[in-house]
């Protein structure tokens, strides 16, 4: 393909250019406690052009960009770090919900990863299945290339170590977004833009308006860092009674509430010391909270959750029969963060239509996650551990994730198929989970698709004809209204 040059301002001032390229630096405005430098108008060199542009490799980025690409569309993802999979692979969150309680009603791409999964035993099935949400852990290094295979099969150009940067606007349309690759900056072209970027990144700076947090201060849910341990002797850990482990949770809370243990998760934490299984379990217990929209605060907190987990195992050495011996086998690459931005779209996921399964016209397919909130002062509660039923959809029922989250009413053409779906605080603690994301980036995927081969609009496409391509693909979709 033919590269041409095309000529763009960064939205946001940065350092970064071209090779060879002059920035002029103009001084210090004095009158201001914010220092600026103005970067000249620069030839940035295309890179590539395509139909889709998917910004962000993680569960959604991988199911919006295969369901594209398999229904006809070119499709380019772009992922930061260097494999896809995001929280999944990256961070260790390996546990995914699929079922009402009574049945499994989330299938598509993610039945299908499933199945890829059993064949090289790179997944277990929860016990008592399907009687609880949770219904499958996975190994997170098989969910790597069973991705990989899945994106390369379906045609879809996967660029890792490449951050997506700044949109290009132009008219209230997204042309694509600019990347600071190796060799300089360079743009990528698109008719349609995905955000998988799980915060809205590419959304936020493109203006699009967003909430933070919840209503009361702004703070949003905690942040875990999941890890793995070896070296534990089961046939000896195996012979805890209840009452030892009744002693060692109630000394960790004493030790905790005295500073000298970090915060923990307690229901978490009673069930790994007590059931732990091997490494298909990692340990999900160790929170801190914070921005995650803020670098700086974001490396502290990593920093510190890394060492919070070899406060609680050097307790545990001491303590715990079994465990004399363990060591971290490893901790996620990323903190596993559960919520940042949610953009504004066309329609709000909110608490009642989660909790009264409400069924949604423009659905995509369903979900079936309690309103799951992790204190966002850290403290590892959550409402999870509660069990409370006030928080939970009944036994046998679902709610229908719709289109409407993922679309806006000033950018046509820029879909946000990720966390950062339009919801409120609240839904957002119910629809955040993987398999969620990845029923609606299946549904952003096929719609882009669509939008492509009719020339329309992605919001003017014809939702029945899509909701009858996500059956035909697999996706459970049931009691749709008229």
């Amino acid at each position: 393909m033919k590269r041409r040059d095309f000529i763009g301002k960064s939205m946001m001032a940065g350092l970064a250019a071209g090779y060879g390229n002059k920035i002029a630096l103009p001084g210090v405005d004095t009158r201001s406690d914010k220092k600026e430098i103005s970067i000249p108008s620069q030839k940035i060199p295309v890179l590539t052009e395509t139909d889709v542009l998917v910004c962000g490799g993680g569960c959604s980025g991988v199911a919006a960009a295969v369901s594209a690409a398999r229904h006809g569309a070119k499709v380019v993802m772009v992922e930061r770090w260097p494999s896809v999979g995001g929280m999944a692979t990256n961070a260790l969150v390996n546990i995914w919900h699929r079922s009402d309680r009574q049945k499994v009603v989330i299938n598509g791409l993610v039945e299908e990863t499933v199945q890829r999964l059993q064949k090289r035993n790179w997944v277990q099935q929860v016990s008592g299945f399907p009687r609880s949400h949770e219904t499958h852990f996975f190994d997170p290094e098989g969910l790597r290339l069973v991705w990989h295979q899945m994106l390369r099969e379906a045609g879809v150009k996967t660029y890792c170590y490449l951050n997506a940067g700044d949109p290009i606007i132009e008219n209230n349309t997204i042309k694509g977004v600019l990347v600071d690759t190796k060799t300089g900056r360079k743009a990528i072209l698109a008719k349609i833009v995905i955000d998988s970027t799980g915060d809205g990144d590419i959304a936020a700076k493109a203006g699009l308006p967003f909430e933070f947090g919840r209503a009361s201060d702004g703070l949003v849910q905690g942040m875990t860092m999941m890890y793995t341990l070896r070296g534990i002797d089961m046939d000896e850990k195996k012979d805890i009674t209840e009452e030892q482990l009744a002693g060692i949770m109630e000394e960790m809370k004493t030790l905790r509430d005295k500073g000298q243990l970090p915060p923990f998760n307690e229901g978490n934490t009673k069930v790994l010391l007590s059931k732990w299984k091997g490494n298909f379990f990692p340990w999900n217990m160790c929170p801190v909270s914070g921005n995650p929209l803020d670098e700086d605060e974001l490396t502290r907190l990593t920093e510190k959750s890394r060492e919070q987990v070899f406060q609680y195992l050097d307790y545990w050495r001491e303590k715990v029969p079994g465990m004399e011996q363990a060591v971290v086998d490893q901790t996620g690459f990323s903190l596993g963060i559960r919520e940042s931005r949610r953009i504004k779209g066309l329609k709000t996921l909110d608490k009642d239509m989660v909790l009264n399964a409400v069924k949604q016209p423009d659905a995509v397919g369903h979900g079936v996650w309690i309103i799951d909130i992790h204190d966002p002062k850290g403290t590892g509660h959550t409402t999870y551990s509660d069990k409370n039923e006030k928080l939970m959809l009944k036994e046998g029922t679902s709610y229908h994730i719709p289109l409407g989250m993922a679309l806006n009413d000033k950018i046509s053409n820029l879909a946000v198929a990720c966390r950062a779906a339009s919801s409120t605080h609240e839904a957002h603690a119910s629809f955040r989970v993987q398999t969620h994301l990845m029923v609606l980036a299946q549904g952003v995927g096929t719609c882009a698709a669509m939008a492509l081969s009719e020339n329309k609009n992605m919001k003017n496409i014809d939702i029945k004809k899509l909701q009858s391509k996500l059956k035909a693909d697999g996706v459970y979709l049931e009691d749709v209204p008229l």
